[in-house]
């Protein structure tokens, strides 16, 4: 079990976790949109706070036990998310920070690599595409992930758990891979993220927001300097391999991890003799300090 607290951050309460000596380099785990922290299973943080890592997990605002705002109503922009992050590492004295984040959070992890320099040790971008305009071409979400969009059934009710649990599942299931979470975990999982959910309904509201702000001319990745990583699963249906493949090759001297069959998703458990070691070492790379 990791040490669970509530932190003010930019005016709201998140709510974080961490794993792991606090003299340890630290890793902070940035999940996708809509994600609580449960997203990060709590054996895969063990495994990276056992190889001498201070494992960081929260919930996004909306998610989890942070602050949550009317349903459909959100009053932040999409920048607020990644200034969180950012306030999150100053709530816990970290000066610098290695940061890994997935799907949006992988975009996040590249904004403050980008525009906070100073603040990022190592960039890990799982399951995520360019954070900013500039980058090149690439193919689209499959026609069968859209087909699911566009058939997409309306809200349940956000009282009923078990109608609730049943929804979740049905919206996540597309993404997983061939060799990603099955029906059985990700009902789990669901569960666990209904239980701690102080309001589940405002998770949605990371999709109504934008950036707020004038966007980047182009993605600047070419100025990374950090140590870096993508790990990407082969069978993403929201954004395919090639995402994973120019990302790399975006960013000076980024590794690239193949998951073989992996989709849109957090690397199961199946992936982790793979995920945890290049965590590891290429956070074994990179700078960090603590305290700030």
């Amino acid at each position: 079990m990791g040490n669970e607290k509530m932190l003010r951050v930019n005016g709201i309460e998140l709510c974080a976790e961490t794993f792991g000596d606090p003299v340890d380099p630290a890793i902070l785990l940035i999940g996708g949109a809509t994600s609580s922290m449960d997203w990060w299973a709590e054996e895969f943080c063990a495994r990276l706070s056992g190889a001498g890592r201070l494992v960081i997990r929260y919930d996004h605002r909306d998610t989890g036990r942070s602050t949550s705002e009317e349903p459909g109503r959100p009053s932040y922009t999409g920048d607020a998310l990644t200034e969180d992050a950012l306030g999150l590492l100053d709530a816990l004295g970290v000066a610098r920070a290695h940061l890994a984040g997935l799907s949006m959070g992988g975009c996040v992890a590249q904004e403050l690599a980008v525009r906070h320099p100073d603040r990022v040790a190592s960039l890990t971008a799982m399951s995520t595409t360019f954070h900013a305009p500039g980058g090149p071409d690439l193919p689209p979400m499959t026609p069968e992930l859209k087909a699911g969009f566009d058939a997409a059934p309306g809200a349940p009710d956000w009282a009923d758990r078990a109608a609730v649990i049943d929804y979740l599942v049905a919206d996540w299931l597309p993404y997983s891979g061939p060799a990603g979470a099955t029906e059985a975990e990700l009902r789990e999982l669901a569960g666990r993220v209904v239980d701690r959910s102080v309001r589940i309904a405002s998770s949605g509201n990371h999709w109504l927001v934008g950036s707020g702000g004038e966007p980047e001319p182009e993605h600047r990745l070419g100025e990374v300097s950090v140590p870096a990583l993508v790990i990407h699963g082969t069978a993403d249906p929201l954004f395919p391999f090639p995402h994973g493949e120019a990302l790399a090759a975006a960013i000076p001297g980024a590794r690239l991890v193949a998951l073989h069959g992996v989709g849109h998703e957090v690397p199961p458990p199946s992936t982790w003799d793979t995920v945890v070691p290049a965590i590891v070492e290429v956070t074994a790379r990179g700078q960090y300090s603590w305290p700030r």
